[in-house]
C-alpha cells in the first residue's frame, strides 16, 4: 500500500531537481525564446508548470510558446489543450500533421510504431521552431527515461548512449533541453495526480505490453524491490564516466600509449 505525499513536498522537490538540472547544464538563459513541447501527457505538463514557476521565480528572462501536435489520432480530443493552456495564460499553438496515417501504413500490425512515430514529430518540431524563432525546445523526459534508454541501449543496442539533457540538433539551428532531467517518474505522477492535469493517453500504438522499454522499465523496478536505489546509482554512473576504463578508442588514445 503506497504512503500519501504531501504534494507542497513533492512540488518542492521537483522544482528543485528541475533547478538543478537547468542551472547545472546551463539550459536557460537571458533572451531565450523556448518552445515547450506539449504531449498532454503527465511528464509535459509538469515540464510546463516548472518552466511556468521558474519564469516567474528566477531572473532569468525568457519566452515560452507551448507547442502540441495533433497527429489526427482517432478520437483525439482536440479542446482538451486549447482549454488548459488558455486557463493558464500560456502563449501555444496546435500544429496539424497527419502522422497517424503514415505510421499505420508503414507499421505492420503488431509491431513497434514509436521509432517512426517519434521520427516524423522531431522532424515537424524542429520545423515549428525555426518557424516560430525558437532557439530552444524542451522537452518532458526525466531520469527514468534516461536510465531506461542508456540499458535498452546497452541490453539491445550494443552502445553505451543514454538521453543527453542539453544537445544541439544535426542541423545546428536548435538546442534541445531537458530540464525534468534529474526528476523522479514517481513524483511526476504524483505530481500530475495532485495538480489534475487533463491527461491525455497516447494511444496511436494502442497497448504494447511487450515493448522493450517495457521489459526494462520492469526489469529495474524488479532490481528496486531487491536493491532499492539502484537507479539512483546508474544515473550516478551516467555523470561519472571513466573514458579510460572502457573500450571505444575514439574516446581515449589506446594506441598511443607508449
Amino acid at each position: 500500500m503506497k504512503t500519501a505525499v504531501d504534494p507542497k513536498i513533492i512540488t518542492k522537490r521537483l522544482r528543485r531537481d528541475t533547478w538543478n538540472a537547468i542551472t547545472e547544464y546551463n539550459m536557460l538563459e537571458d533572451g531565450d525564446k523556448i518552445m515547450v513541447c506539449l504531449s498532454g501527457g503527465k511528464d509535459s505538463y509538469t515540464l510546463l508548470d516548472m518552466l511556468m514557476h521558474y519564469q516567474k521565480a528566477s531572473d532569468i528572462k525568457f519566452e515560452m510558446v507551448a507547442v502540441n501536435m495533433d497527429q489526427k489520432q482517432p478520437g483525439f480530443p482536440v479542446e482538451v489543450l486549447p482549454n488548459y493552456l488558455e486557463s493558464v495564460g500560456v502563449e501555444y499553438l496546435i500544429v496539424e500533421q497527419d502522422t497517424y496515417s503514415v505510421v499505420k501504413e508503414k507499421i505492420p500490425e503488431g509491431k513497434t510504431t514509436c521509432s517512426l512515430c517519434s521520427r516524423l514529430r522531431r522532424g515537424r518540431l524542429y520545423a515549428t521552431a525555426k518557424e516560430i524563432g525558437a532557439n530552444k525546445l524542451a522537452l518532458g523526459h526525466h531520469r527514468d527515461d534516461i536510465i531506461e534508454t542508456f540499458l535498452l541501449n546497452v541490453l539491445f543496442s550494443g552502445k553505451l548512449e543514454a538521453m543527453p539533457p542539453k544537445y544541439k540538433t544535426d542541423n545546428g539551428e536548435h538546442i534541445v533541453i531537458r530540464p525534468l532531467a534529474f526528476c523522479k517518474e514517481q513524483e511526476i505522477e504524483a505530481f500530475a495526480e495532485a495538480k489534475a492535469f487533463p491527461i491525455i493517453p497516447c494511444n496511436l500504438c494502442g497497448s504494447q505490453p511487450k515493448l522493450q522499454r517495457q521489459l526494462v522499465k520492469k526489469m529495474i523496478k524488479d532490481w528496486e524491490l531487491i536493491y532499492p536505489d539502484r537507479s539512483a546509482v546508474i544515473f550516478n554512473a551516467l555523470k561519472n564516466t571513466s573514458p579510460s576504463h572502457l573500450l571505444d578508442k575514439d574516446l581515449f588514445d589506446f594506441v598511443g600509449i607508449k
